[in-house]
């Protein structure tokens, strides 16, 4: 029997960055291992600008992950103002950078999100994990610095709900985390009740469907691959936006590949 961190993941809008080429800042449907990461280290109060204590963090846990809705996909057409400057010059400011307006312009970029998605993240602790479970567990409950799913723009909609099970398989662990229906949080009367009852199935579009499951190598899944992708998320350094690839396995359920 293995323990693992489950925690729950919704938002009206979440951005899980794929490779950044040029202007199009693509999102994944579920979360990346690099948004879980910093997740984790605003939580307990790593700084992005601390190589080590990140690294120390994306070294030390896996994670698999339950997409319960994947949501609906979303396209911003984002506008921003930069300054020019000259040879040498450092802004130190955002005011100083924007304080001489013949020496503005404008980036522009199309950056996507996915609305009202759904997911449950189990994580399983290495060796040399920097923080216990129950340490992490507790720092989700009152984080230090504020979460977000995947951008700044993207807080949680709800508490994540952190607990700590024992499973002998991922999906085992996962599948523990029943899923409760959102809308009816705010039913007084019956404020838990099985997802997604009638009134998910209204409101959320497209259609919650089958959960697909998602998990790193070295993890006992508890379920056969229907395949494996590899993707460019494994934090190597936060500074210098560098990330390594690593692979990823995919179970979905039914065993069509959608």
């Amino acid at each position: 029997m293995t323990d693992y961190l489950l925690m729950r993941l919704y938002g009206p809008l979440a951005s899980w960055g794929e490779i950044a080429v040029g202007e199009s800042r693509h999102s994944a449907m579920h979360p990346s291992k690099s948004a879980l990461i910093g997740l984790l280290a605003a939580a307990v109060g790593v700084e992005r600008s601390d190589e080590a204590g990140q690294q120390a963090m994306a070294q030390g846990y896996r994670f698999g992950i339950k997409l319960v809705c994947a949501g609906s996909p979303l396209r911003d057409f984002h506008t921003m103002g930069v300054g020019q400057p000259l040879r040498k010059e450092v802004f130190r400011t955002r005011r100083q950078e924007l304080a001489n307006p013949e020496r503005e312009g404008t980036l522009l970029s199309s950056r996507e999100y996915r609305c009202d998605s759904l997911a449950v993240v189990a994580l399983q602790a290495q060796p040399n994990a920097p923080h216990s479970l129950p340490s992490l567990a507790q720092a989700l409950r009152t984080p230090s610095f504020p979460l977000y799913l995947g951008r700044k723009s993207c807080p949680p909609a709800l508490p994540l709900a952190p607990q700590i099970v024992q499973a002998a398989s991922v999906r085992e662990a996962l599948d523990q985390a029943l899923p409760q229906s959102l809308l009816a949080l705010t039913d007084a009367l019956q404020p838990v009740q099985p997802w997604p009852n009638r009134d998910d199935q209204k409101a959320f579009q497209p259609k919650p469907q089958a959960a697909r499951y998602y998990w790193e190598d070295g993890m006992e899944a508890g379920m056969s691959a229907s395949f494996d992708t590899l993707r460019h998320d494994q934090p190597q350094s936060r500074k210098r936006w560098q990330f390594a690839p690593r692979r990823e396995w995919v179970h979905l359920v039914g065993g069509e590949a959608t």
